[in-house]
């Protein structure tokens, strides 16, 4: 049932706490795991090739299988889909901080990938269907994707106290709340009406030329810096990529129950969204790789430090969070979109100053603040413009897309990036040969963001033209004609003389 009450109920408040809380260990455990890389290569034993896939492992359970998650929400139930997910989640944290081999660690980040990659879109699209389109679903969506974006902010503040710990708490601090969560969501999500069920609903062909692009393309960019860009290997498989996808567009164009309505992508305030998804999470992760290298190899930093270095970005932006619904129905998500890319671009250029002795108030600190800016802006107004206008039993695919933008956009451009700082430094360790490697790594972010800033002032141009249009439209319709003589008025028209004329 839908909510377009102004005071939403306890209940409703319950169901939105839980989501948030899903939501927010997703975002968590995305930062929180690098500060503790280092300690956990000492302990189990791990060389760098296999220290990479800790992170690039979460990513390709998460980037890869989204639409699938997205699509599964929309065909098994969305609570279903969601609480299942979540006490994956819990079981896989639970592992990752047991194990004592590389492998099964590599192996519970990966289930934790793929667990996330349900619980994003089924959690998006239960707000989608129980929120109106409108204030009520705006206010929710800001709430919801503010936790989001602080949970990845606070995530690295987090992981820098409790590796000081031990780097295990990392992975099972979550594994209590998740379960708290689980067991709340149990009680508090509503039960929907069951999904309808048609003959063919489950487009397996789809799913598995999605997902193996999906997965193909995350793994071959994070691959491509260790075999080498013109590689026959990452040659071949960008080749293999492009099949895949060519293939699914051929699957989902014949099939009568696409996993990815290929029409939905008129919709142009959808494409936007999704483009400048990929633009804002992508530079945001490579601007966060790059400027950790920068403060702790170069300035020297601890991890604590830096990661309180970043604090200023997440209490902006959840002290934000606050206000954004109602900034969102004041001003749209158009011109909020624009407004949070200006800041992110100009928070991007300001890093470009950077220096073998640059100081936290004249270089990092005004860095942050934009940047925390603009993820306030960005982050709630991406989801919003992603998911509206989209019919409900669409919501899950809506929401996986928007998610999945954001997800490959992240491992695209931090692979790019790491290419561009190990080809800039040479591999020359002073202070010089690294400034030469992080420098176009960050021009190359500021440059991306550019693009998604580009992409939404197309969308507030198309925006204000079909605005002047439907008001001439209006205004047409309001204003009468002017009275057109018929037949019979010529002829019974009598004659007048000259004098009267």
């Amino acid at each position: 049932m839908t909510s377009t009450e102004e005071r939403w109920s306890p209940r409703l408040w319950g169901t939105l706490v839980v989501l948030c809380a899903a939501l927010f260990l997703d975002a968590l455990d995305v930062s929180m795991v690098g500060v503790a890389l280092p300690s956990i290569r000492t302990e189990l034993g791990l060389s760098t090739a296999t220290l990479q896939w800790v992170v690039s492992g979460y990513v390709l359970g998460y980037g890869g299988l989204l639409m699938l998650g997205g699509r599964a929400a929309d065909l098994l139930g969305r609570r279903r889909v969601f609480l299942v997910a979540l006490a994956v989640f819990a079981a896989a944290s639970l592992i990752g901080g047991l194990v004592d081999s590389g492998g099964l660690l590599i192996a519970s980040r990966f289930l934790k990938g793929v667990s996330a990659a349900f619980t994003a879109p089924a959690g998006l699209s239960i707000i989608t269907t129980t929120f109106a389109e409108g204030p009520a679903r705006n206010r929710a969506l800001s709430i919801y994707t503010t936790c989001g974006a602080s949970g990845f902010s606070l995530g690295l503040v987090l992981s820098g106290l409790l590796t000081e710990v031990g780097w295990r708490w990392t992975f099972l601090s979550p594994v209590p709340v998740a379960l708290l969560a689980l067991v709340a969501g149990l009680r508090l999500i509503p039960r929907q009406s069951a999904p309808e069920r048609t003959g063919g609903g489950y487009d397996l062909a789809g799913a598995v030329t999605a997902t193996g692009g999906l997965l193909l393309l995350v793994y071959t960019v994070t691959e491509a810096q260790g075999a080498g860009w013109a590689s026959a290997r990452t040659v071949l498989s960008l080749v293999a990529v492009a099949a895949l996808f060519t293939a699914f567009v051929a699957v989902e164009r014949r099939t009568a129950h696409p996993l990815v309505r290929l029409g939905i992508f008129r919709n142009g305030g959808v494409t936007r969204a999704n483009l400048a998804a990929l633009a804002f999470f992508g530079t945001y992760t490579g601007f966060q790789f790059v400027a950790t290298l920068y403060l702790q190899t170069l300035l020297g930093w601890s991890a604590l430090e830096m990661a309180l270095g970043f604090l200023p970005a997440g209490v902006l932006v959840a002290v934000a969070s606050t206000r954004m619904g109602a900034i969102v129905d004041r001003f749209g998500t158009t011109r909020l979109m624009v407004a949070g890319f200006l800041s992110l671009v100009a928070g991007y250029a300001l890093f470009l100053r950077i220096g073998e002795h640059s100081s936290y108030t004249g270089l990092v600190l005004p860095s942050m603040l934009l940047i925390g800016i603009a993820c306030a802006l960005c982050i709630p107004s991406l989801n919003i413009a992603a998911t509206n206008g989209v019919a409900d039993e669409e919501q899950g695919l809506a929401s996986g897309l928007v998610n999945t933008a954001f997800q490959v956009g992240g491992a695209v451009v931090l692979a790019v990036v790491t290419a561009v700082v190990t080809a800039g430094s040479a591999g020359g360790t002073s202070p010089q040969a690294q400034l030469d490697g992080y420098r176009p790594a960050i021009a190359l972010v500021t440059g991306v963001a550019m693009v998604g800033l580009l992409a939404t002032l197309l969308g507030a141009v198309l925006e204000r033209r079909q605005l002047v249009s439907a008001t001439r439209a209006a205004a047409t319709a309001a204003v009468p004609l002017p009275a057109q003589p018929s037949a019979a008025d010529d002829v019974v028209e009598p004659a007048v003389s000259p004098a009267r004329r």
